[in-house]
């Protein structure tokens, strides 16, 4: 799969977006929209968002993406100088090798490794955006007809599975994406306007920044948060590092205590060991993308499992059955 990355991580992706998108499509269905019309209102609009959000980061990020790498060297320098007034040691070898790194990392081919290092020249990324429309025409045009053609195989019980398999991992990956989305949009939307307030630079880029890394769950929004602190503590000073991360703090716990429960609901059923093991494999086999798609994959496996010795016999059967067995 990692080395036919260019066509597995479109296709991947397009099923995500289609699960996503699947309420949409059913509204419009049942309210008498043709089907065709719907898809591709869905498709453009799909396109459209995706587009958008890939222009202000190719646009306005860009930019700034050296001023925000300098800012994020510039703070371990900072922090070197405040090291000496630490009650360990820290020397100035271990600083050096740090930053250079850091550097390294963000300057060369490592930072796309994986998934990213197969999309990294022009002609792979027009490839999988190529095999990403299509695909994503296909599932909302006909994902229920595909499932059902990849289904014929089976019978009876075995059917009966599948459908409650197929069923669990359209709910599983169609919540996790909405709810994702939902809090990464906040969290980008609170930290940003946060930055903005405390007249902090960089302010779009640490936005989009964070509503970028909030797709890796656990780690991905802290990560945003600690370099919009190191930016604040190079540019503002302390005082207003320490009031960033105040925020940073602020949005996080309002996302992970009252946001998360409400938004994703019960579609995220994973321990957070296991979110962290998962983490790890993909981005050990995908890069940056397989860190952000292994969450999902591993929750609807998950919920899989939990329906693969579910009842045998459809609901309305058994409620048909009930009275007699009474």
């Amino acid at each position: 799969m990692t080395q036919l990355s260019v066509v597995v991580i479109p296709i991947v992706l397009a099923l995500i977006i289609a699960c996503a998108m699947f309420p949409v499509l059913d509204f419009l269905r049942r309210h008498h929209i043709p089907s065709a019309l719907a898809t591709w209102f869905s498709l453009i609009m799909i396109v459209g968002v995706i587009g958008s959000v890939a222009w202000v980061i190719v646009i306005r990020v860009e930019g700034q993406f050296d001023d925000l790498a300098a800012s994020a060297l510039q703070s371990i320098d900072h922090l070197q100088d405040l090291a000496g007034n630490l009650p360990f040691t820290i020397s100035d070898q271990q600083f050096n090798d740090a930053r250079a790194s850091l550097l390294d990392f963000v300057s060369s081919q490592q930072f796309g490794t994986g998934a990213l290092a197969a999309v990294s020249t022009a002609a792979s990324l027009l490839t999988s955006a190529g095999v990403f429309v299509v695909v994503l025409f296909f599932f909302l045009k006909d994902g229920p007809q595909i499932w059902a053609f990849l289904c014929r195989p089976f019978t009876g019980s075995r059917l009966r599975r599948a459908q409650r398999a197929g069923d669990q991992a359209l709910t599983t990956l169609g919540g996790y994406v909405r709810g994702t989305a939902a809090v990464a949009l906040v969290d980008a939307i609170g930290i940003g306007a946060g930055l903005l307030i405390l007249q902090i630079p960089l302010a779009l880029p640490l936005a989009v920044i964070v509503f970028v890394a909030a797709f890796i769950p656990l780690v991905g929004a802290t990560a945003a948060g600690i370099l919009a602190t190191l930016v604040a503590l190079v540019t503002n000073g302390p005082v207003a590092a320490l009031l960033v991360a105040g925020v940073v703090v602020v949005v996080n716990q309002l996302e992970a205590n009252f946001l998360q429960p409400v938004v994703m609901g019960r579609t995220l059923k994973l321990h957070p060991l296991v979110i962290l093991i998962a983490l790890t494999a993909g981005a050990i086999l995908g890069g940056i993308v397989g860190a952000i798609l292994s969450v999902p994959i591993a929750a609807t496996a998950w919920g899989i499992i939990t329906v693969w010795n579910g009842p045998e016999q459809p609901a309305e059967f058994a409620r048909q059955k009930r009275p007699e067995n009474t």
